[in-house]
């Protein structure tokens, strides 16, 4: 791997400022079941209603995630840290232990994560490489959301949670 540029420095440095909520894209088909966390994702439109979803090309999720065409963005809750490590390989656990029973891996064919803050399951519309990431653009099927609970952020190199408490109106 090469040195960073300064400008790449830079750059790292002012995006570990932005918050950006934390998702586990988890998927299931013929290219198998597959999850990684991902913290770029967002909304494009609701007309239709499409998301955007960033995954980078050398995790050995992303081949298995783009082969199935369909996904669910799980967007984490207060409290599931653990969650994001093991999806994103910081942990020991294999990825078949990491479906365990807080998944429902029938419902909507691809894992949903039951306790999540919200979840939006969608199929593929539209691929773009850049860089060292593919930008998906996902149709939405199925949309659940929690409103009870908090979500978890990713903000300088740290998750933190955020609740409705602590929300400024």
């Amino acid at each position: 791997m090469s040195e960073l540029t300064g400008t790449q420095q830079s750059f790292r440095a002012a995006m570990a400022n932005l918050s950006a909520a934390v998702n586990v894209v988890s998927t299931d088909g013929p290219c198998g079941r597959a999850g990684m966390t991902v913290s770029a994702a967002c909304s494009v439109t609701d007309a239709p209603p499409t998301m955007l979803v960033c995954l980078n090309r050398a995790s050995r999720s992303h081949g298995i995630v783009t082969g199935n065409g369909r996904l669910a963005v799980n967007v984490l809750a207060d409290g599931q840290e653990d969650l994001a490590m093991h999806f994103a390989g910081a942990t020991q656990v294999p990825t078949a232990e990491r479906f365990d029973d807080a998944w429902d891996l029938d419902t909507h064919g691809v894992p949903v994560l039951r306790h999540a803050a919200a979840v939006v399951v969608g199929r593929i519309e539209a691929e773009q490489d850049l860089g060292s990431h593919t930008v998906l653009f996902v149709a939405v099927e199925h949309v659940r959301a929690h409103d009870d609970g908090g979500a978890l952020v990713y903000f300088r190199r740290r998750f933190h949670r955020v609740g409705a408490d602590a929300l400024i109106a």
